[in-house]
């Protein structure tokens, strides 16, 4: 009842599936310029570079492009970047082969991507009212795992039914389609921001902020390393559906954690809980390192992702309260950079890495970068700071 009550609310179902449309394109990028690159006959390294310089490019481009948001308002960025976007997933569509062609594509796609999901976090205020804006991001953190499984899902299905740059066109349609239906909504034209701090760290100076950040980052840098080691394992293993079943199992497990997060009642305090999810997380890694049997591959794969979605969920209740006032949207902004890094680093690495050693070794480093969050996490739960826990609703 509670999320049917929220989603009754004026535009937020059109807003929230527009975001989510929009977003396609970043669960389709890895798996897509993977297979487009592999079909062009280019090997591992490439791969690892195009898809770890794609999450760079958005990691540098989301806050800047969030700070232009915050000066000119939601609609102009929104649809202005989809456009430059899609060139760059046209340039990778269009030649495949070509080095240059595809770091250059891959750089202009993931930096100019639409910042729809910060733009989405900071309309919630304004779409209900305060009593349900905790259920509200829970909704956004669960919702967003369906992109996960349908991303991978359709790019695997675009590659079976012809060649695999077809899903790249399709990223670009996904991602202009999106940023059209939320930039066009009455909401996203009227909303302004808050006064904001001019100190240019903005949200950055928060300490306990940016220590959440750097364990976000290691997160990512797992979920990195497993997109490529997905599609190496699909190529030496019998796997139905390919590496895409693999990363739409993932993200089949983040929405079960999700869902399960939110059935329980758990009164620890939020750092706490961010540092046991990200222990488990880690844990789950470590057994990607086993590369078990197609069977128990796609266990595993489940497990890598049913400790994040509760993790990004607890993370953005945390993001509300550290982020000095005046910068939450930048805030949400630099967590989808730091993850972002994260899967570069874990992309770029295991590639690198599966070019010229075996699956478990490449398997390795997104176990340690998750293991360091988890670290970081925990040693940092002692630094005073008052903080929101953001539930999912069952």
């Amino acid at each position: 009842m509670l999320y049917l009550t929220l989603l009754r609310r004026p535009y937020v179902i059109r807003l929230l599936t527009g975001s989510l449309v929009g977003r396609m394109p970043s669960a389709m990028a890895a798996l897509a310029i993977a297979l487009a690159v592999r079909e062009a006959g280019a090997g591992y390294r490439l791969v690892g570079v195009a898809t770890g310089v794609f999450a760079v490019a958005g990691a540098i481009g989301g806050p800047l492009l969030g700070r232009v948001v915050d000066r000119t308002g939601q609609p102009r960025v929104l649809v202005v970047s989809a456009v430059v976007s899609g060139l760059g997933y046209a340039l990778l569509a269009l030649a495949p082969g070509s080095a240059y062609a595809i770091v250059a594509g891959a750089a202009v796609a993931g930096a100019a991507a639409p910042p729809l999901e910060p733009c989405l976090r900071a309309l919630w205020p304004e779409l209900v009212d305060a009593g349900q804006l905790q259920s509200a991001y829970a909704v956004d953190a669960g919702a967003q795992e369906v992109i996960f499984i349908a991303g991978p899902l359709a790019v695997a299905g675009v590659a079976a039914l012809g060649p695999a740059p077809l899903a790249l066109w399709l990223a670009a349609g996904l991602g202009l389609l999106g940023a059209l239906v939320m930039a066009t909504a009455e909401p996203s034209r009227a909303w302004r921001t808050e006064t904001r701090d001019a100190h240019w760290l903005g949200p950055l100076r928060s300490p306990a902020l940016l220590l959440l950040l750097i364990a976000l980052f290691g997160a990512g840098w797992a979920v990195g390393g497993f997109n490529v080691f997905s599609v190496a394992y699909a190529e030496q293993h019998a796997v139905p559906g390919g590496a895409g079943l693999l990363m739409a199992l993932s993200a089949f497990g983040a929405l079960l954690g999700a869902v399960t997060y939110g059935a329980l009642r758990w009164t620890a305090a939020a750092p706490l809980k961010a540092a046991l999810l990200c222990a488990g997380m880690a844990a789950s890694y470590w057994l990607v390192a086993l590369v078990p049997g197609p069977v128990g591959a796609g266990l595993v794969a489940v497990g890598t992702g049913v400790f994040f979605a509760p993790l990004l969920t607890v993370s953005f209740g945390m993001v509300g309260e550290l982020a000095p006032e005046g910068t939450v949207t930048e805030a949400f902004a630099w967590l989808v950079t730091l993850i972002g890094a994260g899967i570069a680093v874990g992309s770029a690495l295991s590639g690198l890495v599966l070019a010229d050693t075996t699956l478990t070794a490449a398997a390795v480093p997104g176990a340690c970068g998750v293991t360091a969050g988890a670290v970081v996490l925990a040693v940092s739960r002692g630094r005073p700071a008052r903080v929101r826990e953001v539930r999912v609703a069952s």
